[in-house]
């Protein structure tokens, strides 16, 4: 055996290298066994062996930065790629350079107020700042919860920025035509535009469709997965959550206009991606087209509320465009769209005034 400052490894001299083997008591207080070999260092294993300890403990005495890393390995089945991609940037880009060599237990509610201001000073939406909020609400709620943090900060402070933005960037049906017609029928920018118009589908949900999810019979289209784009390779994914699975009614025209563009795709096979394009190029059209026919710049996303607007505007009920959009539940409906519904008080007053005999 040899012997390190910290810990001890092993030599294996049959294969020139070191290994670590210990016992260790992990976060339910049960005792394990553990064996990794093939460091080529000394110093390798007695870090990798310190390393484990710590995570297997889940000792509320670890660092910011160690606790975020057992957080995401908790996750790993959990969460989509693509969503510990997002938390982990954020965590790592507004919370780690404040917290990361901060223990857990020694994190005050002051320091999370001092935080606050910092981020806030940054300048970015109230939206933004939610997020962010949400991320840092999430690890200590996690410490709590699973690994026994005894006194969480976070509850203490109050939540800084918004969860819904003040006012929603749509076109109106009118500017929605004038910048439609802007475009070649023909073009598959003019299809694409129309469904994300018409359905109110999220930009990937639109990307990942395929002539297999058309049902051109009952005019429907099934929405079942989603496509980004990571590291240049292309990422077809089940989507947001278990509601955004769903079938979509459309209009007869949408459905001819989809079917049509299908027929000048030349046999194309039932699961190949309709639209083979990136989001960036979709968000570059939009910018340059809506320049060209003269209507305010909204994104891509604002699609999807311009179709909500649109519902609203029509009179439609806030559980049919909940089922619509996908959502998990009314309140995300009403929260986010609910400022857009006309106020009927006057209306229920002039009726009760009227039913006084």
């Amino acid at each position: 055996m040899e012997g390190g400052s910290k810990v001890p490894v092993y030599k294996d001299e049959a294969r020139n290298s070191w290994y670590s083997q210990f016992y260790y008591i992990d976060w339910q207080g049960n005792r394990k066994k553990k064996l990794k070999r093939g460091f080529k260092k000394k110093k390798d294993a007695q870090e990798w062996e310190n390393e484990f300890k710590v995570h297997a403990s889940a000792d509320m005495d670890m660092t910011f930065s160690s606790f975020l890393e057992t957080y995401f390995k908790d996750k790993e089945g959990e969460l989509k790629e693509r969503t510990i991609r997002n938390k982990r940037y954020m965590l790592e880009s507004h919370i780690i350079p404040y917290f990361g060599e901060r223990t857990m237990n020694s994190i005050t509610p002051a320091d999370l107020i001092n935080w606050q201001s910092v981020i806030r000073e940054k300048g970015y939406s109230q939206t933004y700042l939610r997020m962010i909020q949400n991320q840092m609400t999430a690890l200590f709620t996690h410490a709590q919860i699973i690994y026994g943090l005894k006194d969480n900060p976070n509850k203490k402070v109050k939540k800084m920025g918004k969860s819904n933005a003040d006012k929603l960037n749509f076109w109106t049906k009118d500017e929605y035509d004038q910048f439609i017609q802007s475009i070649n029928q023909k073009n598959r920018y003019y299809v694409l535009f129309e469904i994300l118009f018409w359905t109110g589908c999220r930009e990937g949900e639109v990307l990942a469709l395929t002539p297999g999810d058309i049902d051109f019979i009952n005019n429907r289209i099934n929405i079942d997965k989603t496509y980004y784009r990571h590291n240049r390779q292309d990422v077809i994914t089940t989507p947001k959550t278990e509601q955004s699975v769903r079938v979509i009614d459309i209009p007869e025209f949408l459905s001819e206009e989809i079917r049509e563009y299908i027929e000048r795709l030349y046999g194309i096979p039932e699961d190949e991606r309709l639209f083979p394009i990136v989001a960036e190029a979709v968000q570059h059209k939009i910018k340059n087209q809506a320049r060209r026919a003269g209507v305010r710049q909204i994104r891509v996303h604002d699609l999807r509320h311009s179709h909500v607007a649109f519902l609203i505007h029509k009179e439609m009920e806030p559980l049919v465009i909940m089922e619509r959009l996908g959502h998990d539940s009314i309140k995300t409906t009403l929260n986010t769209y609910g400022h857009l519904y006309p106020n009927k008080q006057k209306e229920v007053a002039s009726m009760l005034n009227g039913e006084k005999k």
